[in-house]
């Protein structure tokens, strides 16, 4: 856990441009490490390119939504996008989806489609259980096998067309459209465990589309021309995130975007990228008195509350914030004389139209 108090509030985003060439010694001790696992990579992917390794094909299109790195690319909000420009286009999609973190039980779980629909995040894992609550009207499957996954969604609900989450290392699955994360407020520093990379960045000769994030906080250029050089055959687009409301996570109650703006507030999250949400408070108005970041799916314990109980009151913040995923991993609270608030946020996509004609037209 990395906690910060932060005594100037309006001066902490980072600057614009996320290639930073400072090398990092310890990334030069596990080089040797990160070159075996770039061997292993390429090893695996030939196995599947050559037919070694078998690859199946469901019955319906599959359009496959992933990254190069390890996590916080804003990946999930893409799935939501995407899925909803399907749903409005008259599709049947389904999402499947492997449920990082959930706790051991079913192989296979199916989300049956149909409002006012709950999923417990230990069950099926936090990111599931948000995209159900936001995608009602979709089918969402959670397993390892996401072959299998496909298959009973079209068996069960007559879906039309797959969303793969986090599909791009998924070769075990064949698709029709792969979709390409990259977040402008990150590097691509190499290969694990040097680095956060899970491919090369040549493995980007495979995407269709690239979608540049965050591009309010980073500056998408240097992403630009490295696509470009490796696959110019793919089309990019640049989203933003904008914050569309507050919830206060005991309630439920709703605030406006622009509630506690201008106020102090204690910031706090367990995902992939805390610098950038923390900076995207910043951006949207939130003096940030104070940060805690948590492990990427962090479930929190009474202990955890406790401790950041603690910090809000030394802060002396007129909100506690967080993410809708780290809402879901939260324990009951208990009640306070200040909210606890969760931020729902969206993506906005330039060139939203020219998107979902190229997400149709590689269906």
């Amino acid at each position: 856990m990395l906690d910060k108090q932060n005594h100037d509030a309006e001066s902490g985003a980072p600057a614009k441009g996320s290639q930073s060439k400072t090398p990092n010694p310890k990334s030069k001790m596990l080089a040797p490490l990160a070159a075996a696992f770039g061997l292993g990579v390429a090893l695996r992917a030939a196995a599947y390119h050559r037919g070694w390794l078998k690859t199946r094909r469901l019955n319906r299109p599959v359009v496959s939504v992933g990254n190069l790195t390890l996590g916080g690319t804003g990946k999930t909000p893409l799935v939501e996008f995407l899925t909803k420009c399907l749903l409005k286009r008259g599709r049947k999609p389904a999402i499947l989806t492997r449920g990082y973190g959930r706790r051991e039980g079913a192989a296979i779980i199916a989300l049956k489609p149909g409002p006012g629909r709950v999923a417990d995040p230990r069950e099926v894992g936090d990111e599931p259980a948000l995209l159900a609550r936001a995608l009602p009207e979709a089918a969402i499957i959670v397993g390892a096998d996401r072959y299998q996954a496909g298959r009973l969604a079209e068996e069960r609900f007559d879906v039309d067309v797959h969303v793969l989450d986090d599909g791009f290392q998924h070769l075990a699955l064949a698709r029709d459209l792969d979709v390409v994360v990259l977040d402008t407020t990150q590097q691509l520093s190499g290969l694990l465990p040097a680095g956060r990379q899970r491919e090369p960045c040549s493995a980007l000769e495979r995407a269709d589309l690239v979608v540049l994030t965050r591009v309010e906080l980073g500056d998408p250029g240097p992403l630009e021309e490295l696509v470009e050089r490796i696959n110019p055959r793919a089309r990019v687009f640049h989203s933003s995130t904008e914050l569309c409301r507050l919830i206060e996570v005991t309630s439920g109650r709703t605030y406006p975007s622009g509630a506690f703006q201008g106020e102090r507030i204690h910031a706090f999250c367990g995902i992939g990228n805390p610098k950038a949400f923390f900076a995207g408070l910043r951006r949207w108005g939130f003096a940030v008195a104070a940060e805690t970041a948590f492990r990427d799916h962090h479930v929190y314990s009474g202990e955890d509350v406790k401790k950041l109980l603690t910090r809000f009151e030394e802060s002396k913040a007129a909100a506690l914030v967080t993410t809708e995923k780290d809402a879901m991993n939260l324990p009951p609270m208990p009640k306070l004389d200040r909210p606890v608030v969760a931020c729902a946020i969206q993506i906005k996509l330039n060139g939203e139209e020219a998107f979902e004609e190229a997400l149709l037209e590689g269906l």
